[in-house]
């Protein structure tokens, strides 16, 4: 059961770097460029901790990843878009 835990909060912070990636080249918002580069940061870790997972070092290093990838405040770059819209981070394109 911790591998299907494991790999689905992977696959989270990987989708939430992801969508800083494509607000920070929309926008060029410097905060989204650092959560982006947190979520890689934390993609490395919880995927070691799925290479660990016979263990429970596995499961605690997930958690570690899962507490790097807190992005932290940001600006309101979505404006009056749908939910749906926002879950894919799409924005307005920056001139």
């Amino acid at each position: 059961m911790l591998p299907y835990i494991e790999t689905a909060a992977f696959l989270s912070i990987i989708f939430l770097t992801l969508r800083d990636i494509r607000i920070f080249q929309r926008t060029r918002i410097e905060s989204y460029r650092r959560g982006a580069l947190r979520g890689i940061l934390a993609s490395a870790v919880a995927l070691l901790g799925i290479l660990c997972s016979s263990s429970s070092l596995g499961l605690i290093l997930v958690a570690i990843a899962l507490y790097l990838n807190i992005k932290g405040p940001r600006e309101d770059v979505f404006g009056d878009l749908p939910a749906w819209k926002r879950f894919l981070g799409e924005t307005k394109k920056k001139p």
